[in-house]
């Protein structure tokens, strides 16, 4: 009897093993569906192209366009819009024996940038929908409603990208979390163009290698932050036309940075007239029946997975944004609602259970493994990152080793716990034995993106770290010159805290537009209860570019360390390895890939001889310091100086408080 192969996920964690069934079964169902869909589709990336086939294509050999639409249940179907002044008996789709609906219309009576609806009779009535995979969507300024528009995805657009290497962005990504609405200073809406001319030179002068953009697919509520997707297909029309997204694309790629897009897969906006909510009338299309098919706590609609048209649906949309946008990876949105049937809601994971037996939704994984090798079948060094809460075993292991095969997970305890550190202990009440659990607590051979804070942490209600850190004096002592002792603490912990994150939290790391210069306040798009202000749904550029506020020095910090992470290959290194840890005077040293990193936490404790053990003797040099003065520090250290190992082999230091050092053993 041939011996059943254990899965390697299992042989590097023990602790798996009363789960080898439910693991090797994840292996085996991955492998039985990619070779059924191989058999009945020749390949999985032929399986994922149907959005060339599907909604509305132009041909140049017809001249013509032909609109094809999935809707099994459905009576009838006809094409509508200004071009036929919206008459529903004009042009009729005629179905399919596969449930397909399609017709063509020449271009003398069809023309790109028609506006368009599809009318469906169907068991739930007679209604004007948008059709699924509409390349555009736009909203009119008179009534706000949504209507489709003719847009030729295939017409010709001058990329220059073809240099552009993947592989720095792939070993560690130094990532800018951005949303392109918000990115102007504006009390508006920015644009795609806005953006590609003034955020993305920033980006670059900081030193990130990557750009994770939200809200890219086309939703119909601005204030959802762009996570109730409508229209799949779509590039949000409010920031610009599809061309517009492509030169952003173009232009990042053209100056070394990676563009990654938030991937909404995991639900989909409820409304009934711009989504895909009981399009055919059938109840169960694209999402599941009854109350399966609704997530409660979002208000939204719950794709079923097992489904082989949904299935293809999804992996057609993860293919589209690569192929025609040039993508170059993915964060998946909120995974824990499709991993488990419960989407995690009200649920401690204190148990392998509950990862592996209760409440799993087998179907969601399948698809995940699914669209990740998909990913990396079609764009090679692409990266994908799961948004997971639970923190399930596996999620960044390869698929043939037990796992779902993402490259990266969010590290999301990591801003949550600064949060509540910063709301409920003082500062000589901080652990430092905890910051260091929780920034080195993580699976082994799973990368995580470490990050101080996101969008999450700042949403109203909320507050950014430098807000919790400073408050309402930012509004008053930011001048330079200016000292006050709320601001002075302020910007040295926000310089240590993204420091401590940055180097100890991940294999990868994050930070959210502005927050890198410590942007006021909170993020609050405009909705009925702020009178549709969109004051707080901005980035203040004037505070970091006025040379006389203090936000120069966060800017500043925040490059010095980008560029320290990048230089010495921080985030692709081993872990970091601890050398002292001092609870009375507040001090942590660590080692990761040949630099000392030295934490002094403590709100007075200067230690002017602080004494411990290095990687070595010789000779260290400090290359960064929080306590500079060209990054609002008090210049109490000599940077210049060489420091020596002593006979008993110690490092002796000068370590102030609220300061961190990083020294490089070898220079003379």
């Amino acid at each position: 009897m041939r011996k059943k192969s254990i899965p390697k996920i299992i042989q590097d964690d023990p602790w798996l093993n009363p789960y080898q069934d439910e693991i090797s079964n994840l292996i085996a169902r991955f492998n039985h569906l990619v070779n059924d869909i191989e058999k009945n589709f020749k390949s999985l990336k032929n399986f994922s192209t149907s959005y060339r086939d599907l909604g509305i294509n132009y041909s140049g050999k017809e001249k013509g366009w032909y609109y094809r639409e999935w809707a099994p249940e459905a009576y009838s179907l006809s094409i509508i819009g200004d071009f036929n002044d919206w008459n529903k008996t004009m042009h009729p789709l005629a179905k399919r024996e596969d449930g397909i609906w399609e017709i063509f219309i020449s271009k003398d009576e069809l023309k790109e940038g028609d506006q368009i609806k599809v009318h469906v009779e169907a068991k739930n009535g007679a209604h004007d929908r948008i059709p699924v995979y509409i390349f555009r969507v736009i909203q009119d300024p008179n009534t706000h409603g949504f209507n489709g528009q003719v847009w030729d995805i295939n017409k010709k657009f001058h990329w220059t990208d073809q240099q552009f290497d993947l592989k720095s962005m792939n070993e560690s990504p130094v990532i800018y979390e951005a949303h392109v609405g918000m990115a102007q200073e504006k009390e508006g809406v920015g644009t795609y163009n806005e953006f590609t001319e003034s955020v993305l030179p920033r980006i670059k002068d900081l030193g990130y290698n990557t750009i994770q953009l939200m809200a890219i697919q086309e939703h119909p509520y601005y204030g959802s932050f762009g996570y109730h997707v409508s229209n799949f297909f779509s590039v949000s029309s409010r920031f610009g036309t599809p061309e517009d997204f492509k030169n952003l694309v173009n232009t990042a790629h053209n100056m070394g940075l990676a563009i990654i897009i938030d991937l909404v897969h995991s639900h989909a906006v409820k409304n009934f007239a711009e989504g895909l909510n009981d399009f055919d009338g059938s109840g169960h299309q694209y999402f599941h029946a009854g109350g399966r098919g609704y997530h409660k706590q979002w208000d939204s609609k719950l794709f079923d997975y097992g489904k082989r048209e949904v299935q293809q649906f999804l992996l057609s949309n993860v293919r589209f944004w690569i192929d025609e946008y040039h993508i170059d990876g993915y964060r998946f949105d909120g995974i824990t609602s499709m991993l488990y049937h419960h989407h995690g809601d009200f649920m401690d994971f204190d148990h392998y259970d509950k990862y592996f037996v209760e409440g799993v939704d087998w179907d969601a994984l399948k698809y995940l493994q699914l669209a990740n090798e998909l990913v990396h079948q079609i764009k090679p060094g692409a990266i994908t990152i799961a948004e997971d809460m639970s923190g399930m075993p596996g999620l960044c292991r390869k698929i043939n080793e037990g796992g779902i095969g993402f490259d990266f997970r969010l590290g999301m305890g990591i801003p949550d716990f600064w949060i509540k550190y910063l709301k409920e202990k003082k500062d000589e009440d901080w652990d430092i034995h905890e910051l260091w659990s929780v920034m080195t607590n993580r699976r082994h051979q799973e990368k995580t993106v470490a990050y101080t804070e996101s969008h999450d942490q700042a949403i109203v209600g909320d507050k950014t770290v430098a807000f919790w850190l400073m408050d309402k004096e930012m509004y008053h002592h930011m001048q330079v010159g200016d000292q006050n002792i709320v601001i002075d603490r302020g910007l040295a912990l926000h310089k240590m805290i993204r420091l401590f994150t940055a180097t100890l939290g991940g294999e990868a790391y994050l930070n959210f537009i502005g927050n890198e210069f410590g942007h006021p306040e909170w993020i609050d798009f405009p909705r009925k209860g702020n009178d549709w202000s969109y004051k707080y749904a901005r980035r203040q550029w004037s505070l970091v570019d006025n040379e006389n506020l203090k936000y120069k020095y966060l800017n500043k910090f925040d490059k010095n360390m980008i560029f320290v992470l990048k230089e010495y290959n921080l985030l692709s290194s081993l872990p970091a390895r601890q050398i002292n840890m001092d609870e009375t005077n507040k001090v942590i040293i660590f080692e990761r890939n040949n630099l000392i990193f030295a934490f002094n936490f403590h709100n007075n404790h200067s230690i002017s001889d602080y004494k411990f053990n290095p990687i070595g003797e010789g000779n260290y040099k400090i290359i960064l310091s929080t306590d500079d003065a060209e990054v609002g520090g008090f210049s109490r250290i000599d940077t210049s100086i060489n420091y020596h190992t002593l006979e008993s082999g110690q490092l002796s230091i000068y370590l102030p408080s609220r300061t961190a050092l990083i020294m490089k053993k070898g220079h003379t």
